[in-house]
């Protein structure tokens, strides 16, 4: 009886906790939904109070006077192309490691990648910076480069350590059959990974679609480079932040992002919790 009773408690607790961290979640996007449809003076004089009426003048005004278009096209450009070049190299990258862990030039290699994960990144910030500029890489291309360098850290890890973990009579089986290494890797270790595939396809996305400091870098030489982040903060100024227009920018840039995760959470929970442990 006493074993019922405490189950009883620890499930109403549980929930409790759940329904916390749900409000906890929710509150501020509901907050932020709420506040795009109103006029700056009507959030100004109840800001968590429903608005009045529908009013999609704040959307309108997003799409018609400003630059919004071109800032999407670039964050899409350079979060597309970075995570093309992240999907290519890392896994390439981690096969190779992961096939050759024995010898010591590979096993240096990976644990070399592996030291930037203990580094922050609020360290190489500047150096990386001024080693941009003297590149004259402060633009696109540059952000691509840098967003595809900092992905091997994690990446690496999790793919080398998954990829260890399959097992290689598979993939000698195919050589023996006629593939080559290129073979072996494209038409078999490719489709094995795809959980890992889709974590760091998610991930990598939120990421760099969501990042703010390093676009603030390496992009601020003119205002036609910026990305979405960098537009939505030109909204504050000195004395003023016209905070409803904001939410409507963050509210816009939020959806693709809200649907990416929502279709995909799932292979991030499977292929981190795989990454960790195999190997």
């Amino acid at each position: 009886m006493r074993q019922k009773k405490d189950g009883r408690i620890w499930y109403w607790l549980r929930n409790l906790l759940l329904l916390a961290g749900l409000v906890m979640i929710l509150f501020p996007l509901w907050l932020v939904v709420i506040n795009s449809f109103k006029p700056l003076e009507e959030a100004s004089a109840n800001f968590f109070a429903l608005p009045k009426s529908i009013n999609f003048q704040n959307y309108l005004e997003l799409f018609t006077n400003s630059n919004y278009w071109i800032y999407l096209k670039n964050s899409i450009i350079i979060t597309v192309t970075s995570v093309a070049l992240i999907l290519i190299f890392v896994p390439s990258v981690s096969y190779a490691i992961a096939r050759n862990f024995e010898r010591r030039y590979y096993k240096a290699v990976y644990y070399y990648l592996l030291m930037g994960l203990f580094i922050p990144s609020q360290v190489i910030l500047l150096p990386v910076t001024k080693m941009m500029s003297n590149l004259n890489l402060l633009n696109h291309q540059g952000l691509i480069i840098l967003y595809a360098a900092f992905s091997l850290t994690q990446g690496v890890f999790l793919f080398v350590n998954y990829i260890r973990g399959l097992p290689y009579e598979i993939e000698e089986s195919a050589q023996m059959d006629g593939c080559s290494v290129f073979q072996t890797y494209v038409r078999i270790v490719l489709p094995l990974v795809k959980p890992m595939i889709s974590t760091i396809l998610i991930m990598d996305v939120l990421w760099i679609w969501n990042d703010f400091m390093l676009p603030l870098l390496i992009l601020n030489r003119s205002q036609s480079i910026w990305t979405l982040p960098l537009f939505q903060y030109n909204f504050k100024t000195e004395y003023s932040f016209d905070y409803t227009m904001a939410f409507t920018a963050y509210l816009l840039a939020m959806l693709p992002m809200l649907i990416v995760y929502c279709m995909g959470q799932k292979y991030i929970v499977k292929g981190l919790t795989a990454g960790s442990v195999k190997g």
